[in-house]
């Protein structure tokens, strides 16, 4: 029989049978490799047409304890306490990730019967460790909405973290992150990418206009200014930003990371500007948002690499995020109040330094007078002036009317 593919049946059982008649016959070296040959063809069409499914996973954690003379508290360094390990065995409780890695690792299970239901052939090696995250602030911030109990959290932390962190998917931004000293930087740099993979969770629903860079001109800058006239002028800013294709999301910044502001790309590579409110001054909301949108004017598209932009506006030691930060401030700064306002109303003559005189002028040049007083407190060195009219805690509950507490 000449030797050939098995595509059928006919073809499957005339190659038994050939196989049969060939070890019937006295060994030899032409015989042993023909052999080889139909078991090869053989088994490549069992594979196809009568795959061995695996057995089953709880299956054979029992056979394995069973094998190696183990208990169900064997197992508890393993899976959990005691009753994880018998909701485990009772089928009531899902292997998460980590049980399938020790399972793995201490009984031997190849890593293909504890994953087939997970779409993986191999135990992935660990990603994320649970201390390098403020945990509970995500669980109370709503980070993990499918779970109710931060145990839960806890059980299936790299579960839900690489679910998380699939917002990057291949392409993680490189981070360029405005701070006020390095002592704050690097244990904190995987906070800020949970924080900003949550937030493009956030808006991956949202529908926005196209965005266009050259719409970005001084009449649409003057409106969106003009809305700091008005009491609850913060609330129109995300409509009217969505309507030029730019995202706005208010979203509290996580422990020790000190972010007023950030911004970066989202998943249609529209910008997308988040503000955290961590200071609750009307003047440094409208600061903060146009320091993000000097961001995405002069930086954000400027090169082909990915970058994300998050800020503590105060200062940084770092000499290259310095510069780019110098440029948004400066672009903030003279939307605001440019310097052709400053000069022709004398802001920094401390004569004018009366409350009439700067809701006069605020009124005139169609700015909030907390933005004004802002400018002049920076310009003097002087930031004991007007504080009654900064607007401090009025900005966070227009967004969180019933309670926002940044205790942070």
């Amino acid at each position: 029989m000449k030797p050939k593919l098995i595509k059928n049946s006919y073809d499957y059982e005339m190659a038994l049978e050939y196989i049969e008649s060939l070890m019937e016959q006295p060994e030899s070296e032409d015989s042993n490799e023909e052999i080889e040959l139909f078991a090869s063809l053989i088994t490549m069409y069992e594979d196809e047409y009568f795959p061995v499914n695996l057995p089953d996973p709880i299956d054979t954690i029992l056979f394995a304890m069973d094998q190696q003379g183990l208990k169900r508290k064997d197992l508890i360094p393993i899976i959990g306490n005691q009753s994880k390990v018998s909701e485990v065995l009772c089928r009531k409780r899902p292997l998460s990730l980590s049980m399938m890695r020790n399972l793995h690792e201490e009984l031997h299970i190849p890593a293909e019967i504890l994953l087939q239901d997970t779409q993986k052939n191999q135990v992935p090696e660990k990603r994320f460790k649970f201390q390098d995250y403020p945990i509970s602030e995500m669980f109370k911030l709503g980070y993990f909405p499918k779970y109710k109990k931060i145990s839960q959290v806890k059980e299936f932390f790299e579960e839900i973290m690489s679910e998380l962190f699939s917002q990057f998917a291949d392409e993680t931004p490189k981070l360029v992150y405005c701070k006020q000293s390095k002592s704050k930087t690097e244990p904190y740099m995987n906070t800020l990418l949970a924080w900003q993979a949550h937030i493009l969770t956030q808006v991956s629903s949202d529908e926005i206009d196209d965005f266009s860079m050259d719409a970005l001109n001084d009449s649409f800058f003057e409106e969106i200014l003009s809305f700091s006239m008005y009491s609850k002028g913060p609330l129109l800013v995300k409509d009217y930003l969505q309507s030029f294709g730019i995202h706005f999301v208010i979203e509290p910044h996580l422990p020790k990371t000190y972010v007023d502001g950030s911004v970066f790309k989202s998943h249609d590579d529209k910008p997308v500007i988040v503000l955290s409110l961590r200071h609750d001054r009307i003047d440094n909301f409208w600061f903060t948002l146009f320091h993000e949108l000097g961001h995405v004017v002069k930086h954000l598209y400027c090169k082909k690499e990915n970058r994300a932009f998050f800020d503590d506006t105060f200062s940084t030691p770092d000499e290259d995020i310095a510069l780019l930060e110098k440029e948004a401030n400066d672009f903030a700064m003279e939307h605001l109040i440019s310097s052709k306002i400053i000069e022709a109303r004398e802001l920094c003559d401390p004569s004018l330094w009366v409350h009439s005189k700067i809701l006069a002028i605020a009124k005139e040049v169609r700015r909030s007078p907390a933005i004004l007083v802002g400018r002049i407190r920076y310009e003097t060195n002087n930031y004991s002036l007007f504080s009654d009219l900064l607007g401090a805690g009025e900005v966070r509950y227009l967004f969180y009317p019933e309670s926002w507490n940044l205790g942070r």
